[in-house]
């Protein structure tokens, strides 16, 4: 005859609770480790917290800026210089476009970098084609260009925005939004019309930057 063994409601229970101790003990180590590596990244984060990325705009030509009626054409080629002033901390740009305003509006579309890594200390050179054909703008924008013909210094605005990430040794940030400005006088002379005949500037003036 086979035996049967009936436990206690009392035995079930002491052995319910060992396993919830269990658990509890592994949650809690699992826990720890995690706070730990955490505590450490940021640790580390803010012992070589980053600096900002630094840009200049080093040339500027201006091809094409022609205004007729309340529509603007414009081809301008810009290079900038990025610098990453951090010994030990590289960039990740994972996104990064380039555009021109005058006044406040955008004059040319979109260009877009494509991604690229930084190292630390290293700087690139950025060259980029904006293009804008057939763009809507603002009555006063022709006002505008008339007074600046007059004055013989044309003012643009270059922007620059995008995600960047920062590395420390391994470890890797999330995403961070940047924004570069970056303005520019051009002397040009007083024509007939509103056409902004081709114009050249070597700058190399400082870019502000916002993370």
């Amino acid at each position: 005859m086979s035996q049967i063994t009936i436990k206690s409601p009392k035995h079930c229970a002491t052995k319910q609770v060992r396993i919830e101790r269990n658990y509890k003990k592994i949650f809690f180590a699992f826990s720890t480790f995690f706070t730990t590596i955490l505590l450490l990244i940021l640790l580390i984060y803010f012992i070589l917290k980053p600096s900002k990325p630094q840009f200049s705009l080093q040339e500027l030509d201006i091809y094409q800026l022609n205004l007729s009626g309340p529509i603007l054409n414009s081809s301008i080629q810009l290079t900038l210089l990025s610098k990453n002033p951090n010994q030990k901390v590289s960039i990740y740009y994972d996104e990064f476009q380039v555009y021109a305003t005058y006044k406040n509006q955008q004059i040319t579309s979109d260009s877009f970098v494509p991604p690229f890594y930084q190292g630390t200390q290293e700087s690139n050179f950025l060259s980029s084609s904006l293009i804008g054909n057939g763009l809507p703008v603002a009555p006063s924008i022709g006002y505008e260009l008339s007074r600046d013909q007059v004055s013989g210094r044309l003012g643009l605005s270059l922007k620059a925005n995008g995600k960047l990430r920062w590395k420390i040794g391994t470890w890797v940030s999330g995403r961070y939004r940047f924004n570069v400005n970056c303005d520019s006088i051009v002397a040009f002379g007083i024509g007939p019309t509103l056409n902004v005949p081709p114009l050249n500037s070597k700058l190399g003036a400082l870019c502000s930057t916002t993370i």
